[in-house]
């Protein structure tokens, strides 16, 4: 069942750095294998420290000297559009590739790849719409004071392997329009959409060095990082990982934004039937094969319905299809690598070995005889200090936690080093309001998992930094300088009216 076809990659063995297709400098390569077939899937060039330093001049040189910072905003927004067209033209590769690396089924990969190209033209359209210059009321004795809003300079984007094609546009899409020059470090796991929207870039016409895509491991990354001509990193990935980016950062005061991990809660008031909030938990959770940092993965309860909501999300669990991710039939695909399998299977042992009630999955589905997948997997009667409940596993795992009462499955929720996500289930549109104000969480649903990034997504504590979408989005790439002229320029009218 699995898809066989032309890999829609023109220059798979190559890094994009100033507007050319290169090889990396000492020819090393890395193999992306597919997690359904455990084939090679991929053979892509890995950058080294020297491909970084190239990749960063071509970017610096893009915006010290490049037309790109020095356009409008709208002719900026020009491009962005065409790119977006390319998109479209373009969302089949992006499906076909995506369950080649990660695992995510084709169907949900072609929904958002469909999808993804919103994400440019919406930010194309701030162009018009953001204040990037506003008049201000000066008391510096000057007779006008603007504050305007400018590029933050070269942009080290750093994309994980989950959703590879969506974290790339969220941030090369602020960025673009900001007129920042960005290098796109793609995961070794999943580089496939990074070298697809160096294609889009080289189609569009934009700038030498304007976008910039390399891949690497760890090393590497971390040249990135540490590299003084990288004035912002936008992360998306591990709270351990973003831990060391930040102190590194630090030390220079450079600027970043990342969107890290979660252990995220729903929270299930009494008022809420438990056959439909495990429908409504149960249809999230394969999703990705459970690789989604936003997964509601803690699902807290009231004790004396604690048995109930178990039994009612075990028996929805049971009749998820497991299997080929290009199986139109298949609700959820294999994880990402062996690696990712191991790290699963190592957190389903713990959860046996404290005890909790294994409701359902915990192995591996019993006809699939390669690939790396794992049952959805459910445990009861979880302690909310254990490793199941307070570690990000990244997989599709789990706990249902017990509370006393409302005011208890608000302190568990909260009860977390996390707070990217979280759910609240009522039938009772103000307690679900009520509810939500007091749960430390960067978004939070009714009666399903929900996310909405045309507002704003991102966490409190260590799920992270900043946000991601909408104009809270586009706020990180943008340095805001007062100037305070003896007269208006000719470019503003003269009967704007001072903020």
């Amino acid at each position: 069942m699995t898809q066989q076809r032309e890999l829609p990659l023109k220059h798979a063995d190559r890094l994009f750095i100033g507007g050319e297709w290169t090889p990396a400098a000492d020819g090393g390569t890395i193999d992306v294998i597919a997690p359904a077939t455990e084939e090679l899937f991929i053979r892509v060039a890995a950058a080294g420290e020297s491909d970084i330093d190239r990749a960063v001049a071509a970017a610096r040189a893009a915006f010290d000297t490049g037309p790109w910072p020095r356009m409008s905003h709208v002719e900026r927004a020009g491009y962005m559009k065409k790119i977006a067209e390319l998109l479209d033209q373009r969302a089949p590769d992006v499906a076909y590739i995506w369950p080649n690396e990660m695992g995510i089924t084709h169907r949900l990969a072609t929904a958002h790849s469909a999808s993804v190209s919103g994400l440019y033209k919406y930010y194309a359209g701030l162009s018009t719409r953001f204040p990037f210059e506003e008049e201000h009321r000066t008391f510096s004795g000057a007779k006008v004071g603007l504050l305007v809003r400018e590029p933050v300079g070269v942009v080290g984007a750093i994309i994980p392997w989950n959703g590879p094609i969506s974290l790339i546009a969220f941030k090369l899409a602020p960025a673009l329009i900001a007129g920042c020059t960005v290098v796109i470090k793609a995961s070794p796991e999943a580089p496939g959409h990074a070298l697809l929207m160096a294609e889009i870039a080289e189609a569009a016409g934009l700038p030498p060095g304007v976008i910039n895509v390399v891949t690497a491991d760890r090393g590497p990354s971390e040249a990135l990082v540490r590299h003084p001509g990288i004035d912002k990193i936008s992360f998306t990935g591990s709270s351990a990982a973003g831990k060391t980016i930040a102190s590194i950062l630090g030390g220079r005061m450079a600027r970043y934004t990342m969107e890290l991990g979660g252990k995220s809660a729903a929270v299930i008031l009494d008022d809420y039937d438990v056959e439909a909030a495990a429908r409504s938990l149960a249809a999230a959770a394969p999703d990705m094969s459970g690789q989604v940092c936003a997964s509601l993965t803690r699902v807290v309860v009231s004790r004396h319905r604690h048995d109930a909501m178990l039994d009612a999300l075990a028996a929805a669990f049971r009749d998820i299809r497991v299997g080929d991710p290009f199986d139109p039939a298949s609700q959820m695909g294999p994880l990402a690598t062996a690696r990712q399998r191991e790290r699963v299977e190592g957190y389903i042992a713990r959860g046996r070995a404290d005890g909790f009630t294994l409701a359902a999955g915990g192995g591996r589905p019993a006809h699939l005889n390669r690939g790396w997948y794992v049952e959805p997997t459910l445990f009861g009667h979880v302690d909310n200090g254990s490793a199941i409940a307070r570690e990000e596993i990244f997989g599709p795992v789990l706990s249902v936690i017990p509370a006393a009462d409302e005011a208890e499955a608000v302190a568990i929720a909260n009860d977390s080093p996390f707070g990217l996500n979280a759910s609240v289930f009522t039938g009772d549109i103000d307690r679900a309001y009520a509810v939500s104000r007091e749960l430390r969480s960067g978004t939070v649903g009714h009666n399903a998992v929900r996310m909405d990034f045309s507002i704003a997504f991102g966490g409190f504590k260590e799920s992270g930094v900043g946000r991601e979408g909408g104009i809270e989005g586009l706020r990180p790439y943008l340095e805001t300088k007062t100037v305070l002229l003896d007269a208006m320029p000719s470019h503003r009218a003269t009967d704007a009216p001072a903020q």
